[in-house]
C-alpha cells in the first residue's frame, strides 16, 4: 500500500512537472517510456535531468563529442531542464518508489545528502572516478561519496576567492598582494574606508558564503564529518565576532538584498559601491552578466588566511552530477558521465561554455584557458593563476545529512541576527546550535 502511494505520487510528481520541464532538441522527459531504451540508428537512449539550462546545453554538447570519439557506443541524450525544486522533488520521489528516475541526474550539493540516507538509490562510480584522483581535485568527489563510494562528480572546483576593485584600492594606496591575512584586510580595510568613504568588503546576512569560506579555510565547519553539529565553536565565534567588529567600524556592510545574488546588489557593486567581496570562482559569471562596468577594474586574489602561511581557499557550492541506481544502463551512463565531466577535454570545455574552474588541476595551464573569451575580456588572461598559487590550499567543506538544515538555520537566522540586528555572536550561534541539537 505504501508503495502504491508513492508510485501514484510520483506519477503526479511526473505529469505536472512536464508542463513545465524545458527540453533540449524539443524533447520532453519520459522517464518510464524511455529509460535504458534503444534509439534509432542504434544508440542508446540515456535521460539526463537538470535544474539549469546551461548545464543541460553543456551535456548535449558533450554527448555529440561522446558520440563522434565513440561510435560503437553512440547515445542518444534526452536531456531536460526542470525548475530547481522540482527536479529534486520529482528525482527523490521516484527514486524511493523504484521507477521513474533518468540515468543520469544533477544533484544540487546542499541536496545531495538527501540521497545518500540509508542505501543510497545511486549508482557507485569507483570505476571511473579512483582512476582519476590523481588529476583532480580529490575534496569535489569526496563530497559526493559514502563509505568509500563515490556517487557524482562536481562541474567545478568552487574556490573562494577574494574580488578586488583595484581602483579603489589604488586611491587608497593600498596593494592587494600585500593582504595576506584577515588582520591585514581589516587595517587595509580602514584606509580604504578613509579614502572613499565606502566599505572594503559586503557579508551575506541571508546566505552563507560569506561566513562559511571563513571558517572553513582554518578547517572549521557547521558540522562535524559525522554529521554533529558544531555551529557554536570556539573558531565559528571568532569569525562571526571578527565579521561583527568590521560592520560596526564601518569597514564592512551587510550586502543590499542580505546577500551576493540580490538584483540590488548587483546595482550596488557596479556602482563601485564597495572594495572587494569574497565569493567562489564560479561569481566570475555574476560581475560579467550583471556589473559590466568593472570591467577591468576587479583583480583576482586568494583569500587572506587567519595566520601567515594558513589556508586561502575553500570549495564551495557545487552540483554533483550522479548515474541512478534504476538505469538500465549504468556501465554506458557512467562511462559518459567520466567522459563529460572527468576528461581533460570536457574540463576545458566546462571553462569554455560554462565559466567555471575545472576540476581537472593539469589544465588550468592549457592555452585554451587563457584563449579569448567573456571572463578573460572582464578580468585578464591571467584569471587560473591563482588557481596554481592556492592548488594545495582549497580544502573541503562536509556534506552530510545535518548539513542542510544547519545551512537553512544560517540563512534564516544566524547570520541576520548577529550582521543585521547586532545580537551577540556567541549568543545566536548557540542559540542556533542548542535548536539544531534538539
Amino acid at each position: 500500500m505504501k508503495k502504491a502511494h508513492g508510485l501514484m505520487l510520483a506519477t503526479t510528481l511526473l505529469l505536472s512537472s512536464l508542463a513545465t520541464a524545458c527540453s533540449s532538441g524539443g524533447e520532453t522527459a519520459k522517464p518510464d517510456a524511455n529509460a535504458g531504451g534503444a534509439a534509432a540508428g542504434g544508440k542508446t537512449k540515456l535521460q539526463f535531468w537538470t535544474f539549469n539550462e546551461l548545464h543541460q546545453k553543456y551535456f548535449v554538447s558533450m554527448a555529440e563529442a561522446w558520440n563522434k570519439a565513440h561510435p560503437d557506443k553512440a547515445i542518444q541524450l534526452e536531456a531536460s531542464t526542470l525548475p530547481f525544486d522540482d527536479m529534486h522533488n520529482k528525482l527523490l520521489v521516484a527514486l524511493q518508489s523504484g521507477t521513474g528516475a533518468p540515468d543520469i541526474s544533477d544533484i544540487e550539493i546542499s541536496k545531495f545528502p538527501n540521497y545518500l540516507k540509508g542505501t543510497p538509490q545511486l549508482a557507485e562510480l569507483n570505476t571511473v572516478v579512483e582512476p582519476e584522483l590523481k588529476n583532480i581535485v580529490k575534496s569535489r568527489v569526496d563530497i559526493y561519496s559514502k563509505d568509500g563510494k563515490y556517487y557524482g562528480i562536481d562541474y567545478h572546483v568552487g574556490a573562494s576567492v577574494i574580488y578586488y576593485n583595484k581602483e579603489m584600492l589604488d586611491k587608497a594606496g593600498v596593494n592587494p598582494d600585500s593582504i595576506t591575512t584577515w588582520d591585514e584586510f581589516y587595517e587595509a580595510g580602514k584606509k580604504v574606508v578613509a579614502a572613499t568613504g565606502k566599505p572594503m568588503i559586503t557579508f551575506e546576512a541571508t546566505d552563507p558564503f560569506s561566513f562559511w569560506p571563513m571558517i572553513a579555510q582554518q578547517g572549521s565547519d557547521i558540522t562535524d564529518k559525522d554529521g554533529k553539529v558544531t555551529l557554536d565553536n570556539e573558531k565559528n565565534i571568532a569569525v562571526l565576532q571578527y565579521m561583527q567588529k568590521l560592520v560596526k567600524e564601518k569597514i564592512a556592510i551587510v550586502a543590499p538584498g542580505g546577500f551576493h545574488h540580490a538584483e540590488e546588489y548587483y546595482g550596488f557593486m557596479n556602482k563601485a559601491g564597495a572594495a572587494s567581496i569574497a565569493m567562489p570562482m564560479w561569481y566570475m559569471g555574476r560581475f560579467t552578466d550583471y556589473m559590466p562596468d568593472l570591467k577591468g577594474k576587479l583583480v583576482i586574489k586568494p583569500m587572506p588566511a587567519w595566520t601567515k602561511g594558513g589556508n586561502r581557499s575553500v570549495g564551495m557550492g557545487g552540483t554533483g552530477t550522479a548515474v541512478t541506481a534504476q538505469s538500465k544502463n549504468k556501465e554506458l551512463a557512467a562511462e559518459f558521465l567520466a567522459f563529460a565531466k572527468l576528461s581533460k577535454e570536457a574540463n576545458i570545455q566546462i571553462w569554455k561554455q560554462l565559466g567555471f574552474d575545472p576540476i581537472r588541476t593539469e589544465v588550468w595551464t592549457a592555452p585554451e584557458l587563457k584563449e579569448d573569451n567573456k571572463f578573460t575580456q572582464y578580468f585578464g588572461k591571467d584569471i587560473f593563476d591563482v588557481m596554481i598559487e592556492i592548488k594545495d590550499e582549497i580544502g573541503p567543506i562536509n556534506v552530510n545529512e545535518k548539513m542542510p538544515e544547519v545551512n537553512d538555520e544560517l540563512k534564516k537566522t544566524t547570520l541576520f541576527k548577529a550582521l543585521n540586528d547586532m545580537e551577540d555572536p556567541a549568543k545566536v550561534l548557540k542559540e542556533s546550535a542548542d535548536q539544531l541539537r534538539k
